[in-house]
């Protein structure tokens, strides 16, 4: 362990060393092709994002890899790479395609895993008011982060119980359907319909076969609908894409209180009585309400606050429960006596479920040129709690670390501790808290 940390901390080094170039301003919003000429309404633009990990992780007992039992891993990967081109083509008609991949980790498959994740055409039938769009799109509901622009994140990484259905019954937290979208005086609305992937194609992660305890379900999906909505009391944000921005660094002054939902009829199913296999069909029903505020603090010196909390009630059927870790280090256990134990390996926890979710995050952008040229500060902190039926015991984890913001957003450097509960099944089947352990992951990200 304390060599896995001393190379973390050499590499760090390394990376100060390198730190010193400025980022070209002529990149900080992208690359853009005008096409009525200079600076027109209309262009074309293509935008990168890449988040690039070096890891130490205290793994949960009976952790394998490869059948093989692991309590520590350090690892290095590449979280994220976007790649997106879009454009106005008109005054009318937009267009956003991104294709990249996550989680290429040592575990992955080879030459394998990038895929598009949005591609999109929206057409506005009144200008600022409606745009009605089709194609693969995240405009989802029911939370501001249900679908994050991951490269203006706040904190390490986004809340990942507000992707309701990551990977279950859409691509990535995309699905193919239709879209609405615009601005009522301030008002921003989002509303989406949209026909489910089928389960039988999902990466598997954390679903289960059917049991007494709710899961998706197999069988056909019923269309998805949609909503999110946020009154903006101060300064308006873009919604030309359908990625939501975790902090402006100073540049807006926004508060919004926001309210959505998600419903899918059927969606979850379990047996009544698991001898009889009696097929319960049970609604997916999720409700959040939430606040954003991010603003300067000092223009002067550049200093800014940013501020996010949410509620959440989520009707996932009776004692629905997931099982995952982000980018997980390993791929199996030891002790997979129960269903619950299954997935419960590596970095992973109970994230989601059926219940109560309270989560806020919270950071302050220290003054501008802090190190001189070489950028400033940016300390955060996030929680979630979470009182989910499946669990005798609430849920609580948290992050605490600091962005270095080298050119802002374009190029920075993320150091966060990660601080998670591990969950067992005892011989009476109620699912309690055992320890906590704890995750330490370097980022680098670059962005235009």
């Amino acid at each position: 362990m304390r060599n896995n940390r001393s190379v973390i901390v050499a590499l760090l080094c390394c990376i100060v060393m390198k730190a010193t170039a400025q980022f070209p301003d002529k990149l900080k919003g992208g690359l853009r092709y005008y096409i009525d000429g200079k600076d027109s309404a209309h262009y074309i633009g293509l935008n990168m994002t890449g988040q690039f990990w070096l890891r130490n992780t205290a793994t949960n007992p009976f952790t394998t890899v490869q059948g093989n039992p692991q309590s520590n891993i350090t690892d290095m990967s590449i979280r994220r790479i976007r790649f997106v081109l879009s454009g106005v083509l008109t005054d009318r008609i937009n267009f956003f395609v991104q294709f990249g991949q996550n989680n290429l980790n040592y575990l992955s498959a080879r030459k394998a895993g990038s895929f598009f994740h949005d591609a999109t055409v929206d057409y506005a039938v009144v200008k600022k008011h409606l745009s009605v769009g089709f194609g693969l799109n995240g405009f989802n509901g029911p939370s501001r982060f249900a679908n994050a622009s991951v490269a203006n994140i706040l904190v390490l990484d986004v809340p990942a119980y507000q992707e309701v259905t990551a990977d279950t019954y859409d691509q990535n937290v995309r699905h193919l359907g239709m879209y609405a979208k615009g601005k009522l005086g301030k008002l921003d609305y989002r509303v989406s319909f949209a026909k489910p992937f089928v389960i039988q194609t999902a990466s598997g992660s954390g679903t289960e076969a059917i049991n007494a305890y709710s899961a998706f379900s197999t069988l056909p999906p019923a269309m998805n609908t949609q909503g999110y909505f946020m009154y903006q009391f101060l300064d308006q944000e873009n919604n030309f894409s359908s990625g939501t921005t975790g902090s402006y660094l100073g540049r807006k002054r926004v508060l919004n209180i926001g309210a959505g939902f998600n419903y899918q009829k059927n969606a979850l199913f379990h047996y009544g009585t698991v001898a009889a296999k009696d097929t319960i069909q049970q609604d997916m029903k999720l409700f959040a309400v939430d606040v954003f505020y991010d603003a300067p603090v000092n223009k002067q010196t550049g200093t800014a606050f940013s501020l996010y909390a949410c509620f959440s009630s989520y009707n996932y059927g009776t004692n629905f429960i997931k099982v995952a870790g982000a980018n997980n280090p390993a791929n199996g256990t030891a002790n997979a006596t129960t269903l619950f134990d299954k997935f419960n390996f590596g970095n992973a926890y109970p994230y989601l479920g059926t219940g109560k979710v309270a989560y806020i995050q919270t950071g302050y952008k220290l003054k501008d040129g802090l190190f001189g040229k070489l950028g400033t500060l940016q300390p955060f902190l996030d929680m979630q709690y979470a009182n989910y039926d499946r669990l005798k015991d609430g849920m609580f984890v948290f992050d605490i670390g600091a962005n270095w913001l080298m050119y802002g957003n374009n190029s920075k450097l993320t150091l966060n501790y990660h601080n998670r509960p591990y969950f067992v099944e005892n011989s009476n089947g109620a699912v309690v808290q055992q320890s906590r352990l704890g995750e330490f992951v370097l980022q680098y990200q670059v962005s235009f």
